[in-house]
């Protein structure tokens, strides 16, 4: 015996790091990335040679960060500016898929260089008296401002003189014009004496008659205005309703109902992507420019606002549309009229349809990307007739009301024509979010009547001969003999039941160009739920930026909490108020009309900002947390895209005929005819149920005219994502180790091309 390395043989005396035991075991001391390759055991004697498969070793390094750079000099001669430091995370770098170094590359510091403020003279000064040499100067003084921070001095002179009487100058060098008669000197002297004593009785006038007039005034009174109106500081309002009229309109010409009042405690989560655009964009983070305030008193001040601003009562039917066609578009904070009349014509969609036509062969019919399905096995239409079978899921309102505590747990699917008689009961596969478990929930099976009732067909854990329902962790396969509308519900009956949800985050730009939207949606965890979600981020232009993750959500009572957190700083922002939101608990356990979603807005401080890195974190209180970690690029051509669905089930939602069932129909008559009769030792039809964990409810099998073959349509529908018949055929193998009426299936009785796919599958 011995290893090979890339098909070369492997000597361990020459690498100690290297040990091949004397059971032949290879052993790797200590893993060295000269390790990575293909491994090989080779036995071999003088007769021949085996191989065994080759072993992948990949020894992968997670990446390091080197050490920072020098910070660089300010960006700007003076003001204020930034100053940044790099690393790269090639210390090392991650090799054969190691991780990448957790943090940031760049660092961001502000600085403030001081500015060089050049001198500036200030206004000259009045002239000096007239000098013996008949002279006078004026000054000026550079100080407006003065010069600092190694400014220039002001140019030019700082003083400045010249001559006063023109050049004429008396013998005893007194100006001329200080040669005066003594009549204008006194003339001079009256005129201001007199023009002081007029100025001061104007003066005295003018405050008399002030005096008077407020004195008269007074007899009116002054109302006291709180001066808390006016500041706009954050204070408590309450919000008064409007009944009257459109709900969606502002009425500033009614009086507000004080009878009715509701208060605003905090962010708001959305169910519909409309009504949260209309909120954000209007109400949020704009002024309230629509709402008019009114001082009555110096203690209370009444808004009146309209009912749809409330959020915390129902949400009104018809109000909005509510579907997954809808066009979305800008609604400006100061023009909210052409928005709300053009509700009305946005497009619908109530559900989702899917039909193909099936005759005595039977086959299959799936409902892409949202894990319905049904199975009509073979012979279960007679022959020489065909239906066109349809199948839908409703996305509208739902018409299953839950009373009391009871929980919509999947979506409500539909499938006819209802007049349609099938010999041998169909197989319908319906998602489910419940986290299965009979200790904490009390799962039932309902269909709408005609009068569009609901009415309970069975409880999941109890016997029944009319119908049977498998419960696994994210379906449940019903056994059906007849076709109409069925959904699944839920009663928890301890505060442990867990709601599986799907949390996802999209994100996408702004009409502002430096904003970027990010909107965490919280859904049941089934796939049709989800692809409601992704229809509307398309038509939004939405991109999911990773991939969604499950949480469970107990039925405890406590809220759910979204934050963003770790946002990049000098890089991003986030808008005040909005970095935590909170959802109530009975909006999430019982929120399943319409995908639950919070929306959080960014904002770049410049535009060359491409890259954004943050974590979302979704958590309930005294719950399970989930961390969505964000980072993308929000350029188009440089985003990774992430695939929304597997691809699976979406290419041929109709197939009928033997290709649409994975046992072929000659082995599957053999199994039926060796375990539909009754055995002593009980290895009959009921042990081939156990064998495929299916373990109660027996008897609704044992009124089949061929339990077996309802037992394997039942196999059908478990595994038609499976890719082969391992399950199948380890349960036959356990059988058939004791059991000799598997020997009656000969290679002679079976078709060539059945026999080689049996071969190949294991079968």
């Amino acid at each position: 015996v011995e290893w090979l390395k890339n098909e070369e043989p492997i000597d361990s005396e020459q690498d100690e790091n290297i040990d091949t035991r004397a059971d032949h075991n290879l052993i790797i001391r200590q893993a060295r990335l000269s390790d990575s390759g293909n491994y090989t055991c080779m036995a071999a004697n003088i007769v021949a040679k085996r191989r065994s498969l080759s072993a992948t070793v990949v020894v992968y390094v997670n990446g390091g960060w080197s050490s920072w750079t020098e910070w660089s000099a300010c960006n700007v001669r003076c003001g204020r500016g930034w100053q940044k430091r790099s690393r790269t995370c090639t210390n090392p770098a991650p090799l054969n898929g190691g991780a990448f170094c957790e943090g940031m590359s760049v660092q961001k510091i502000t600085c403030t260089s001081l500015c060089p403020v050049d001198g500036s003279w200030e206004v000259w000064g009045e002239w000096s008296v007239c000098s013996p040499e008949c002279e006078h100067l004026r000054i000026r003084e550079c100080t407006a401002p003065a010069p600092r921070n190694g400014g220039k001095f002001c140019e030019g002179l700082s003083q400045e003189s010249e001559n006063c009487t023109d050049g004429l100058c008396i013998l005893d060098k007194k100006p001329l014009h200080e040669i005066k008669p003594q009549s204008i000197e006194n003339a001079s002297d009256i005129a201001l004496y007199s023009g002081l004593g007029a100025a001061v009785v104007a003066v005295t006038v003018l405050v008399v008659g002030i005096t008077l007039y407020r004195r008269s005034q007074s007899d009116y009174g002054v109302d006291v205005i709180d001066s808390s109106a006016l500041t706009g500081g954050f204070q408590t309002f309450n919000f008064k309703t409007v009944h009257q009229g459109n709900s969606l309109l502002l009425n500033s010409s009614m009086q507000p109902d004080l009878t009715v009042s509701r208060t605003y405690s905090g962010p708001i989560c959305l169910q519909d992507p409309l009504d949260k655009e209309l909120m954000t964009e209007s109400s949020l983070f704009n002024p309230l420019s629509d709402i008019k305030v009114k001082v009555q008193s110096s203690f209370m001040v009444s808004l009146g606002v309209s009912e749809r601003a409330e959020y915390h009562g129902k949400n009104h039917s018809g109000t909005f549309p509510h579907g997954n066609n809808r066009s979305f578009t800008t609604v400006h904070p100061r023009n909210k009229t052409p928005y709300i009349q053009n509700l009305s014509s946005l497009p619908t969609r109530t559900e989702l349809r899917t039909t193909g036509v099936f005759g005595h062969l039977g086959g299959r019919l799936v409902m892409p990307n949202t894990g319905v399905s049904l199975l009509i096995p073979h012979s279960a239409i007679p022959e020489e007739n065909s239906w066109e079978i349809y199948m839908s899921i409703n996305q509208g309102e739902p018409s299953l009301q839950s009373d009391g505590s009871e929980v919509l747990l999947s979506p409500e699917v539909t499938c006819g024509p209802p007049d349609m008689i099938v010999t041998t009961p169909f197989a319908l596969t319906i998602p489910h979010c419940a986290d299965v478990s009979s200790e904490h929930w009390n799962i039932h099976l309902k269909k709408r009547t005609q009068q569009g009732k609901w009415e309970e067909v069975m409880s999941v854990e109890d016997e029944s001969t009319s119908c049977y329902c498998l419960l696994d962790p994210f379906a449940c396969h019903v056994l059906l003999d007849s076709f109409g509308t069925y959904a699944l519900t839920g009663e928890p009956i301890t505060d442990c039941a867990v709601k599986q949800l799907k949390v996802a985050v999209f994100g996408c730009m702004s009409c502002n160009s430096l904003d970027y939207n990010l909107r965490v949606y919280c859904v049941d965890n089934t796939p049709c739920a989800f692809q409601e979600v992704v229809s509307d981020e398309r038509h939004q232009g939405g991109q999911l930026l990773e991939e969604p993750k499950l949480l469970h959500f107990k039925g405890n009572t406590f809220s759910l909490q979204i934050s963003v957190l770790d946002i990049p700083p000098f890089l991003w922002r986030i808008k005040p108020f909005t970095a935590c939101q909170e959802v109530p608990f009975s909006r999430v356990w019982c929120g399943n009309r319409q995908p639950l979603h919070c929306a959080f807005s960014l904002e770049r401080y410049t535009p060359t900002t491409t890259q954004l890195s943050c974590k979302i974190c979704i958590r309930q209180l005294k719950g399970h947390e989930q961390i969505l970690q964000v980072q993308t690029s929000i350029l188009e051509n440089e985003r990774e895209t992430i695939t929304f669905f597997a691809q699976e089930d979406s290419t041929f939602p109709a197939q009928t005929g033997p290709k649409a069932f994975k046992i072929p129909y000659s082995i599957r008559q053999r199994i039926c005819a060796t375990f539909d009769t009754p055995n002593a030792k009980g290895k009959d039809w009921q042990m081939l149920a156990q064998k495929n964990s299916i373990n109660r409810n027996l008897s609704y099998f044992a009124t089949q005219s061929s339990p077996s073959a309802v037992i394997l349509n039942l196999w059908e529908a478990r595994h038609q994502h499976d890719g082969d018949l391992d399950s199948l055929a380890c349960a036959l193998e356990e059988i058939g180790r004791t059991h000799t009426k598997l020997s009656n299936i000969k290679e002679s009785q079976l078709d060539e091309a059945d026999f080689s796919y049996s071969r190949q599958n294991g079968l």
